[in-house]
């Protein structure tokens, strides 16, 4: 884990003295153009008294064992849907609420959103990063199994929920640059025998502008500190990369590809069992609208 996040601040390093270099001035707003990147939040928030309804889906593998041409590709399954509300109280403060099908053995989930801006980069480079804290919470409203020993018996009404909580530091580079790095705490209620109820992960991501309106994204998060999430056990590291188009009258579209089934990070954290070297990729795409209130 030391290695990965010496890498990870080499690398900071390294784009900060390039972008020193080439005289880039930084801006202090859209170190990322919304407030995901494929998976994971980015560190921006909502502006004040900003409604976004967003609507986010997967579909099914797109080849493997489980795609190619009897489910269309993918297309005729959906492996996650998520519809929801979020909402800017001020400048640096949004709260969210959302529901998602769920991927896990805990689906039919309610997922409450607070984020938090707590730092943004300065053109003057007095605060050369952006910091945002994301606390969120799934309550599953699946119903109570019969079954004694699995996740859905509810033996307690706190076994319905998991906790996330994650720090979020970025950078933009340039006009046409920007990069994050993550770093999150997940916490299940219940889990089988055997599992952790804690999760550490640290995760990352880019943003590079194509053109006027078109940008590619990519992203990745895995867990750490776990001797069970390996890729010896079938779990692997959650992947997007994705196309965003930035279109007029407040609309951001996004269309990605992931090997992550799930939508929210309660979700995929704890559960990608996906291989992309299998041909368990999908595609994805996400709607964002933006009201005044």
């Amino acid at each position: 884990m030391r290695y990965i996040l010496g890498c990870f601040v080499l690398f900071f390093c390294w784009m900060n003295l390039w972008g020193q270099q080439n005289g880039v001035e930084e801006p202090i707003i859209q170190t990322f153009r919304h407030t995901r990147i494929i998976n994971s939040h980015s560190v921006e928030t909502l502006p004040a008294r900003k409604l976004d309804f967003r609507i986010v889906h997967r579909f099914g593998d797109l080849a493997g064992d489980n795609g190619g041409w009897p489910t269309f590709y993918g297309l005729e399954n959906a492996s996650d849907v998520s519809i929801g509300l979020e909402y800017g109280l001020t400048d640096n403060i949004m709260v969210g609420l959302s529901r998602t099908k769920g991927v896990g053995p805990l689906r039919q989930n309610l997922n409450g959103l607070l984020k938090i801006r707590i730092m943004t980069q300065e053109r003057n480079g007095n605060l050369p990063f952006s910091l945002t804290a994301i606390g969120m919470t799934s309550y599953s409203t699946m119903q109570k199994s019969e079954i004694v020993g699995v996740l859905n018996f509810f033996a307690k009404g706190s076994h319905r929920m998991t906790s996330h909580f994650g720090m979020h530091l970025a950078r933009k580079f340039s006009d046409t640059f920007s990069a994050q790095f993550n770093a999150q705490w997940t916490y299940r209620n219940v889990v089988l025998t055997g599992d952790e109820n804690d999760l550490a992960s640290i995760g990352g991501g880019f943003r590079a502008q194509l053109g006027k309106s078109i940008a590619i994204l990519v992203d990745t998060t895995f867990p750490v500190l776990s001797d069970l999430r390996s890729s010896e056990n079938d779990y692997y590291p959650c992947i997007g990369i994705g196309f965003e188009f930035d279109t007029s009258g407040g609309h951001v579209f996004q269309v990605n590809l992931t090997n992550s089934q799930a939508i929210q990070e309660t979700d995929y954290i704890p559960y990608t069992r996906s291989n992309w070297g299998d041909g368990q990729f999908r595609l994805g795409f996400t709607i964002s609208r933006l009201f005044n209130m």
